[in-house]
């Protein structure tokens, strides 16, 4: 695949994904907020990413950490306020960082206010309309309207009370009962939802993450599905009709018209014409066919590559994937985003230690098989070296630079991801990803904050790992990760093309521009080819060969 070298930002960019709850904590309540992310800004550009995307930090009740939006217009207080994300925003800039923030369009918080007009309107109407409101099945309707099932556990579905007592419809929440999902064939949230993109394009942030980016259009009727739920199921040979449906794609054109508005302003205004917005697709969706859709001229400007993330460790895997999603991205002119943890998922210092079959996306308890955690660190360096070195854009989640584990025997009563208590604490949930960020080890709360309090708590390994304790030492993953940014700028890796330069069972051996890259998978060490020397390495050399689950950067000798 080959990229133009007159790049936009966000073809190349890395971008670094906070977590608000749990990146820095100024007001010291356990709970991270806006202050404390421009507190700690400098550290970002010093570790030389590109941009900044922060996980929702608007007005909500919290039910599932923020992603239950009760007004898209404002910052929660637990946060802080409107003039905190304007100062957030200027930081970022200041400090040569593209600011991007989370959109949630599949469903409000049922303490939206549209919602709560919607409870005390009549069936029928238009309060209704704007919700996925349906009657029950039965006699009496005492059924709900199908067989749909939560992502977070428990059926998909909610009985409401009527304003006169009486029991009444059913709103349908893919996740939490606290969740209901917009209906988006009505006409009044399209509009709404183009206004709240102008207004946080016109506070100046540079683009939009989008929650369950394939989940906003429903087949007609919502009929049963008896296939998983899972949204990228890929076994399934029937499309699941509450996902990846045609109707979507219509809606992301008309926000690619609005961004696009936005993006010849910035032309006419700014130093460099390729400054426009973005905005991001999360979509769990295959094949990579499907997915490059999304992805078309007209629609998102990239979408994660989650076929990667979820690809086990080993050289066959890696390379089919890279290489079909690549192709599949290259036919719609879009650039491939690589990405290998985020929020939802078991970080992957934890994941790549887990026993060969063991391997879980979401969530690991202390009666759970336990990772190896020297295993798992040392094959998420070389993961992460490997994915840096593919043209393209990239992913890192808060955290990671340090490889942060999951909190894998964290208390069951400390839990708070609503599918923990939705499955009957059959899933542990999301949490283990999601413990606030160690920045000094002989601090409180590890320097998250000044007061020791923590909304979640974090393992007793995190004081080691902390930045305080990586910054400078030679070999940290901290350093490794500086040293990954560094080189992949001064190479323009980002634009670059691959190509594979031996077919091996158990090594990746390709190269991009000056720079090749080794990844040895099997079980004894890989020679560097003659001719070439180690740029950098997930782990140090031995005898002067590439170790197992190691990736090394080599260039040609002069």
């Amino acid at each position: 695949m080959t990229l133009n070298k007159t790049q936009p930002w966000w073809r190349t960019a890395v971008i670094y994904q906070i977590y608000p709850r749990s990146w820095a904590d100024a007001d010291g309540n356990g709970v991270g907020d806006l202050p404390g992310i421009v507190r700690r800004l400098p550290y970002l550009r010093d570790l030389g990413v590109d941009a900044v995307w922060l996980s929702p930090f608007y007005t909500s009740p919290q039910a599932d950490a923020g992603y239950d939006v009760a007004d898209y217009y404002d910052v929660d207080p637990l946060f802080g306020d409107l003039s905190d994300a304007d100062r957030l925003v200027a930081t970022a800039h200041e400090l040569g960082l593209k600011l991007v923030v989370d959109l949630v369009p599949n469903h409000t918080s049922d303490e939206h206010a549209w919602f709560e007009a919607a409870l005390v309107a009549a069936p029928g109407s238009p309060e209704r309309a704007r919700y996925m409101f349906r009657d029950g099945r039965g006699a009496d309707g005492a059924q709900p309207p199908n067989n749909w099932q939560s992502m977070f556990g428990g059926p998909a579905w909610q009985r409401v009370v009527e304003a006169d007592g009486s029991p009444g419809q059913w709103y349908l929440h893919l996740f939490d009962r606290k969740q209901p999902d917009l209906n988006w064939d009505n006409p009044q949230v399209r509009e709404e939802f183009e206004r709240v993109l102008r207004f946080w394009l016109d506070r100046g942030v540079d683009g939009f993450r989008v929650d369950v980016a394939h989940g906003l259009a429903k087949v007609e009727g919502l009929p049963d599905w008896s296939g998983a739920m899972h949204m990228a199921d890929g076994r399934q040979q029937q499309r699941a009709p509450m996902w990846d449906q045609p109707g979507v794609h219509e809606i992301y054109r008309s926000w690619r018209a609005v961004l696009d508005t936005y993006d010849v302003a910035d032309a006419a205004s700014a130093a460099d014409p390729g400054d426009g917005r973005m905005m991001c697709a999360e979509a769990w969706v295959v094949p990579a066919e499907n997915l490059a859709k999304y992805v078309r001229p007209d629609e998102f400007h990239q979408a994660f590559n989650f076929e990667f993330l979820e690809s086990p460790w080993g050289a066959e895997a890696l390379r089919d994937v890279i290489d079909r999603t690549s192709d599949a991205n290259a036919a719609v002119g879009a650039p491939t985003t690589w990405v290998l943890s985020n929020h939802d998922v078991v970080r992957h210092a934890t994941r790549l230690g887990l026993p060969a079959g063991a391997e879980k996306l979401n969530g690991i308890g202390a009666d759970d098989p336990q990772p190896d955690a020297e295993l798992g660190l040392r094959r998420a360096r070389a993961a992460t070296a490997l994915m840096l070195a593919l043209p393209g854009g990239a992913y890192l989640y808060q955290g990671e630079e340090l490889g942060l584990p999951d909190h894998t025997t964290m208390p069951d009563e400390a839990r708070q991801d609503p599918t923990y208590a939705r499955t009957q604490h059959k899933d542990k949930g999301r949490d283990g990803c999601r413990v606030p960020m160690p920045w000094e080890k002989d601090a409180p709360a590890d320097g998250f904050n000044d007061t020791g309090r923590l909304w979640l708590p974090q393992p007793a390994v995190y004081a080691e790992l902390a930045v305080d304790q990586q910054v400078g030492v030679v070999g940290s993953t901290l350093e490794l990760y500086r040293t990954l940014l560094r080189l992949r700028r001064e190479h323009d890796l980002a634009t670059g093309e691959l190509h594979w330069v031996t077919v091996e069972p158990d090594v990746l051996i390709f190269d991009n521009g000056a720079v090749r890259s080794i990844t040895n998978f099997g079980s004894t060490p890989y020679p560097v080819p003659t001719g070439w020397s180690v740029a950098v390495a997930s782990r140090s050399l031995q005898d002067g060969a590439v170790p197992v689950d190691t990736t090394v950067w080599t260039t040609r000798d002069a």
